[in-house]
């Protein structure tokens, strides 16, 4: 399917770009050789193929939680520069 200037001069219009006259022939042969493409994917029987809305599997990447113990209070408050009553001791910002 061939489109006429007159075709992508609209396309170009209700998508609001300015198109050079190079730009327009550029164009008009891009757009042809997409929908003839296009023509082509019609002829295919699909009427066996199933509707799907993936062509592969999902696979969760996500790992299901697991419960483990924590790391001991002691050796995450090892290399504290300061601390009190267990918790990590910090300058004031706000008062």
């Amino acid at each position: 399917m061939k489109l006429s200037r007159e075709e992508v001069e609209h396309i170009a219009l209700l998508a609001r770009v300015g198109l050079t006259e190079e730009d327009m022939e550029r164009m008009r042969e891009q757009l042809s050789n997409i929908l003839e493409n296009f023509e082509v994917l019609k002829q295919v029987d699909t009427e066996d193929v199933p509707p799907t809305a993936q062509s592969i599997d999902l696979i969760s990447v996500v790992k299901p939680d697991e419960v483990r113990p924590s790391w001991p209070q002691e050796q995450i408050l090892a290399n504290a520069p300061q601390q009190e009553d267990g918790h990590f001791k910090v300058k004031a910002i706000l008062e």
